[in-house]
């Protein structure tokens, strides 16, 4: 299947560096999901703590190939930030998704389920779905 018809998906962090380790873990645990394009979208322009409306575009928009783009973001700002871009309409590709989802275990089944060609609303189930997963 070609990555044309995948959707993808934007990990938003405030840290550049959890976001590269989180995309790097569930595309390695999809095993097929380094077929999914993800981007990151961690930290501020300037590589500090932070979340950037600008890192948040420029990753949804290197990831959409038509079939929609989810986003999971971590914590507080970096939905807000999100949420804003939404809002305003022009700034995301259309058919973007912010995901309520647990970042780590959201962002594996999102990989996961994008890599089988399932298409946003399928993808968006099963990383919100990722908050039912029991560790004990």
């Amino acid at each position: 299947m070609s990555d044309r018809n995948l959707v993808g998906i934007v990990l938003v962090s405030h840290s550049a560096r959890v976001a590269e380790s989180v995309a790097e873990l569930a595309q390695g645990l999809a095993g097929d999901g380094g077929t999914v394009s993800v981007a990151t979208a961690g930290g501020t322009t300037g590589g500090g703590f932070g979340t950037s409306a600008e890192l948040i575009a420029a990753a949804a928009a290197a990831v959409d190939r038509g079939a929609g783009v989810a986003v999971l973001a971590d914590l507080g700002s970096a939905v807000l930030t999100v949420k804003a871009l939404l809002a305003e309409g022009d700034e995301l590709p259309d058919n973007t998704r912010l995901v309520d989802a647990p970042f780590v275990e959201g962002a594996v089944a999102a990989v996961v389920t994008a890599s089988t060609g399932a298409d946003l609303g399928a993808v968006e189930v099963a990383a919100t779905e990722a908050y039912t997963y029991r560790k004990v």
